[in-house]
């Protein structure tokens, strides 16, 4: 009897074991795990005209929040993840696409930088968000790259319980070269969980410039929610040295996004509930320190401060943007002008706001 029942422990044993390899298995499968380093692919429509040295380039970068709007208070858009809404509407959702393409045509940028797109998501019907917004936009634009950031066949939150896909975009009316995905540091929980996680990441796509060098624009999307990590300084210390090495071989490059950063000295302003996503010493003061920045510290601190805010979250009791934590960082080898914040006929497409900039190549 005693050897039956160490035989039967260690049947029941090597099952479990099997069990959990071929759970370990599935979870790895059906979840996204990018190198450090990843080429991407690049579409370029035929006989694309190509920059020039000394053109002005207009930059539009905007996070549009996968097309939802401004009507929902989702349920990670509160600390305790108790948002009442799980999804936006496809009317909500079809009304945002115009909006957005419509601000963008009047806008008439050169490059445009997208942060929030979702790709084969549930939550937004499984639609290719990059390939729709095409649709709508004139033929030129029809040059782009595109990096997924957080993608998986299946996650079981219960607001989820389907496909999530979201990605970067680059979209140009002029020629793309090559393109770089760049894997950022992760925020750790447990080993099944962190499996689901994003994986966030900065796009770099460069495009040939006739009597000059390669212009290089970089976007990005950084993470969120990181408090009690050191996840954030982890990204923002990789961007340091990747625009570092980009100065020193004196390259022309240009990098946007939503950094989910705030500028040094907004955190004292805001109110306790929002402090609690922020860290009192921001980050970002790294960024400021060594480079380029649009906002400056001098435009995010004097008395016009909140026409540089970028972000109107989708908290019920806040009735306008009230942070900045989107920005325009660029090389020692660029002149940028007429940088501002898109605040007028915006508050109502995404939980951001658009920027455009202008830089002048060398």
């Amino acid at each position: 009897m005693f050897n039956f029942l160490i035989r039967s422990v260690k049947w029941i044993t090597v099952r479990l074991a099997i069990l959990a390899a071929a759970l370990a298995l599935l979870i790895w499968s059906i979840t996204f795990h990018p190198p450090a380093l990843q080429e991407e692919a690049v579409i370029n429509q035929a006989d694309t005209q190509l920059l020039t040295s000394g053109q002005q380039v207009k930059v539009l970068s905007w996070n549009v929040q996968y097309m939802s709007g401004k009507k929902y208070e989702f349920w990670y858009d509160r600390l305790d993840g108790d948002g009442p809404d799980i999804r936006a509407s496809k009317a909500d959702i079809s009304q945002t696409f115009n909006q957005v393409a419509k601000l963008i045509i009047e806008q008439n940028p050169d490059i445009i930088l997208l942060q929030e797109l979702h790709d084969d998501a549930k939550r937004t019907d499984y639609e290719d968000q990059l390939q729709r917004l095409l649709t709508l936009l004139p033929p030129e634009y029809n040059n782009y790259s595109e990096t997924f950031y957080w993608q998986a066949g299946f996650v079981p939150l219960p607001q989820i319980m389907g496909s999530v896909g979201m990605k970067l975009a680059v979209i140009s009316k002029y020629k793309l070269g090559s393109a770089l995905r760049h894997q950022l540091a992760s925020i750790k929980t447990d080993p099944v969980s962190d499996q689901f996680n994003f994986r966030r990441a900065i796009q770099e796509v460069s495009l040939p410039v006739i009597g000059g060098n390669k212009l290089t624009v970089m976007n990005t999307h950084f993470d969120a929610f990181a408090q009690g990590s050191d996840t954030m300084q982890q990204q923002v210390s990789y961007l340091q040295r990747l625009l570092s090495g980009k100065n020193e071989n004196s390259e022309s490059w240009i990098i946007a996004g939503d950094f989910n950063l705030l500028p040094p000295g907004q955190y004292e302003k805001m109110d306790a509930t929002a402090r609690n996503y922020y860290q009192p010493n921001s980050e970002f003061a790294h960024i400021y320190d060594q480079f380029n920045v649009i906002p400056t510290i001098e435009q995010t601190s004097g008395p016009d401060a909140s026409h540089w805010f970028t972000h109107f979250p989708n908290r019920k009791e806040v009735s306008g943007p009230d942070r900045t934590i989107d920005y325009f960082v660029y090389g020692d080898h660029m002149q940028m002008s007429d940088a501002r914040v898109i605040q007028q006929n915006t508050l109502h497409i995404s939980d951001h706001l658009p920027m455009v900039a202008t830089i002048t190549l060398p």
